[in-house]
């Protein structure tokens, strides 16, 4: 009996990572930005802002991720038990090898064509900086007059009314009504913001409606609108639906309230604020005036102290005038013995000092005697001085020089030519003889040697 050995194939032997990472891989490239249609449930937003929940239906249910840099353009926060259309890539997450879904966009159901048009326009209008915080414009704190926007069978009016009169019943409002659902609201909200920037009444506006459904919200979406709210040269607070409800006016808008009550309550200070304030500024300024009245006070006191009675000022006054009087007299009697001896003393020295007649006459008989010689000499001196003169300038006259040969030499600028190399070859120059002058061109200038 013949013995034969079979061959059996060696059967792979996986490990749970490869196994999670091969359906990982499969999943990925089976399943790669499909879209889901579900419920929202099992909702959190973690701290990072991400999106962690459930998708499901009737009779199942898989786990979602939406990344904060996805979840922050799609300008809402869902709600459990919303309907919408979920644009996934589905991955498994390996280590407990549950596989889950990773949203990148998402619309609700049944109205993907609002949604995309919702996100067109918001980055639109995102791109040409109407978001900017730049722009935005600062409420007054203390308003005059605020003005409504909003169709006045609206219960978000009587929320934003009802909340006014009891935070501020001092400042009057305004209402600007209009439509705010429909397809004639969007034009209808801009006409009745654009006669609120006109009147001028107003130093803040509210637009304001209540909650709904996209297609009731949808004229807060209007482009028009969004642009008239940027550009309202009167500050906009936007209070449109619920705190998880935004609209294209909620970005433009100066500044953005979840529900309209809560517009209403940005929009001033409430009454008792303002009271408590003046009333704290009272206390301040009632504190202050008692602290400079009992500084005034004291000055007061110490003033008083250094007072004294007039019959005494008048005795003080008598004797310091009787002092002064008797150090007058004293120095008048000392100054007149002091210039009478001053006196006898200068006569002795001019006595002294007096000089002699007939010195001083022989003196000024000899200086007339000068002064005649002199006289009868200084003629001739002069003369013979301005004949030396008259000579000396005769021999030093440019026409004696000019008449012994030489000649002067000017350029076009009448400047007087020193120096050969000072000159250009074909330049014109003015010669000046003794008897005339000639106009002549430099043909060759030589070095000197």
């Amino acid at each position: 009996m013949n013995n034969y050995i079979v061959s059996q194939p060696v059967e792979q032997i996986w490990s749970v990572s490869q196994l999670n990472q091969q359906v990982a891989q499969l999943l990925q490239n089976q399943f790669s930005r499909i879209w889901v249609r579900g419920e929202i449930s099992n909702f959190t937003q973690a701290a990072s802002g991400h999106w962690y929940f459930s998708i499901k239906d009737g009779s199942a249910m898989v786990r979602a991720v939406m990344f904060r840099s996805r979840s922050l353009a799609t300008g809402l926060i869902p709600k459990v038990g919303d309907q919408f259309e979920f644009r996934v890539s589905v991955t498994l997450y390996e280590a407990r090898g549950e596989y889950q879904l990773q949203v990148e966009s998402l619309r609700r159901a049944g109205r993907g064509d609002l949604h995309e048009a919702f996100l067109f326009l918001k980055e639109k209008l995102a791109a040409e900086g109407l978001f900017d915080a730049a722009i935005k414009r600062p409420l007054p704190v203390m308003p005059k007059a605020i003005g409504v926007v909003t169709s006045l069978a609206a219960a978000a009016l009587r929320d934003v009314l009802t909340t006014l009169q009891r935070r501020a019943p001092h400042i009057p409002v305004i209402i600007y009504p209009a439509p705010v659902q429909g397809k004639d609201a969007a034009p209808h909200l801009v006409q009745a913001l654009r006669i609120a920037a006109q009147r001028g009444e107003v130093d803040t506006l509210l637009l304001v409606r209540g909650g709904g459904s996209i297609e009731d919200l949808w004229s807060f979406n209007d482009e028009t609108l969004a642009r008239t709210v940027a550009d309202s040269p009167v500050p906009v607070i936007c209070g449109v639906g619920h705190e998880t409800d935004f609209t294209i006016c909620d970005f433009v808008a100066d500044v953005r309230a979840p529900t309209p009550t809560a517009a209403a309550e940005l929009v001033c200070q409430s009454r008792q604020y303002c009271l408590d304030t003046v009333g704290a500024t009272f206390q301040g300024l009632d504190a202050a005036m008692q602290r400079l009245m009992e500084r005034n006070a004291m000055r007061l006191d110490r003033a008083v102290a250094g007072l004294i009675s007039p019959q005494q000022r008048l005795r003080q006054q008598s004797e310091r005038l009787q002092a002064v009087l008797d150090r007058a007299a004293r120095a008048g009697a000392a100054s007149s013995e002091r210039a009478r001896s001053r006196l006898a003393l200068l006569a002795g020295r001019l006595n002294h000092c007096a000089p002699g007649i007939s010195h001083r006459r022989d003196r000024l008989n000899a200086m007339v005697s000068r002064l005649s010689s002199w006289a009868v000499r200084y003629p001739d001196m002069s003369r013979r001085r301005l004949q030396v003169a008259e000579q000396t300038l005769h021999a030093l006259s440019p026409r004696q020089v000019l008449a012994r040969g030489y000649a002067i030499v000017r350029n076009g600028n009448q400047d007087v030519i020193k120096n050969a190399l000072d000159l250009s070859v074909e330049e014109t120059l003015s010669v000046q003889f003794d008897r005339g002058a000639a106009q002549v061109s430099v043909v060759k200038v030589h070095d000197p040697l």
